[in-house]
């Protein structure tokens, strides 16, 4: 365990300070927590913001361990056994990253939970997991949280050091004019051309690192998703997951893509479950967004009826040179929605939102025609700072998180 607490005073010291909203509006107090999110989001310097920054000052008392599952600790010792070495020598908190890479984790996190009630457990693992479909029933015991990729908002803290609080869509509907009039009269710099930046490279709190390598990068965590993380929570194999790259390449290729089971099926050799079922772990997986008109029911065998790549980075990173601006845009819209909102293609316009309010999106000379006669309808504008009436800046969409 030395070599464990070693390598954690070694993180703590090289944690950077900017922090992720999750931060604060997860109840630390809670026994057991689990945090999901795609691989880049920042869950691992969460768990060591939590102790550096929140926990060693509110309870200097506390005594935090943080180790990653996938550590070559885990070839002779158990987790239960770790868990119970560190209560003995005094531990109280215990921050387990990736558990997807720990067989029997939910088991082990059980007995955990159950043999050490004094014991408060954080634990992450990629967003392809289902917590709750583990060996073990977690579901009366794990208090459940997403990690979204940044916001607009975030980036824009990080790029500008400026906290702009984020906003509630009610409020943004309704009072979208006067927030737009604040964000644009405090920022140096047009809000557009920060907006531009961050469609490009935002995504992923590692942009910081590098900027330039960013696209690369990008394209390597994608492998490790799909090459690693599928097998590890899945177990699919290399083979399968070269498929499911190419159903990944194929979407890129012509997003907002509507799918033709049949011959996507024909085309990649492979069962109509198996496309199905693969591009439910793509969804899973953070990499695209499956969306239904609000009429369709969504079955175990239901083809989605449309498909994005799941934020505008990934639109860079694997459409190459089909970035398309509408695409991009729409990409935005619904990736700021995903996992806040219920979200639906809409029978006019682009999308709908919780079955109330209708989204239409586009550029700057957008007309509202297609929304006309639509109740709580919207028209969403790019490259504009401030709108009017039922028609607001796309940028603002970007500050719900």
């Amino acid at each position: 365990m030395e070599d464990i607490v070693a390598l954690q005073e070694q993180l703590l010291k090289n944690v950077s300070d900017k922090k992720r909203y999750l931060l604060d509006e997860i109840d630390w107090s809670n026994r057991l927590i689990g945090i999901k999110g795609a691989r880049g989001s920042g869950k691992t310097t969460l768990l060591l913001q939590q102790i550096k920054y929140r926990l060693n000052k509110s309870s200097p008392e506390a005594e935090p361990l943080y180790v990653s599952l996938d550590n070559f600790y885990f070839l002779e010792n158990t987790l239960v056994s770790l868990a119970q070495d560190f209560v003995l020598q005094g531990g109280t908190h215990l921050f387990l990253d990736e558990v997807h890479k720990y067989p029997n984790w939910s088991r082990e996190l059980k007995l955990i939970y159950d043999q050490f009630p004094k014991l408060k457990t954080v634990f992450t693992s990629s967003s392809i997991l289902e917590i709750y479909k583990g060996e073990s029933d977690l579901s009366r015991r794990a208090v459940s949280y997403n990690l979204k990729e940044l916001s607009f908002r975030e980036f824009l803290h990080f790029e500008t050091n400026r906290d702009i609080p984020k906003i509630s869509l009610d409020d943004l509907l309704t009072n979208h004019k006067e927030i737009a009039r604040n964000i644009v009269n405090h920022e140096v710099e047009s809000i557009i051309k920060h907006f531009k930046n961050y469609l490009k490279h935002g995504s992923y709190p590692y942009y910081i690192e590098n900027k330039e390598s960013y696209i690369q990068k990008l394209n390597q965590t994608i492998a490790l998703i799909l090459e690693i993380d599928l097998n590890a929570v899945e177990n699919i194999t290399y083979q399968d997951s070269r498929k499911i790259k190419k159903l990944l390449v194929a979407i890129a290729q012509s997003a907002p893509f509507t799918p033709n089971v049949s011959k996507l099926s024909e085309r990649l050799g492979v069962q109509r479950a198996f496309l199905i079922n693969a591009l439910r772990l793509l969804d899973r997986a953070d990499l695209i967004m499956e969306l239904y008109k609000p009429t369709t029911g969504i079955g175990a065998f239901t083809k989605p009826e449309k498909l994005y790549l799941n934020n505008p980075n990934l639109v860079y990173a694997l459409g190459k040179n089909n970035a398309e601006i509408g695409t991009l845009r729409e990409t935005f819209f619904a990736n700021q929605m995903k996992h806040l909102h219920e979200i639906h293609l809409a029978e006019k316009g682009d999308f709908t939102i919780d079955r109330k309010y209708t989204f239409e999106i586009g550029g700057k000379n957008k007309k509202t025609k297609q929304i006309q006669g639509v109740p709580n309808g919207f028209v969403v504008r790019d490259d504009m700072e401030v709108g009017s009436l039922n028609i607001i800046p796309l940028y603002l969409f970007g500050f719900l998180y």
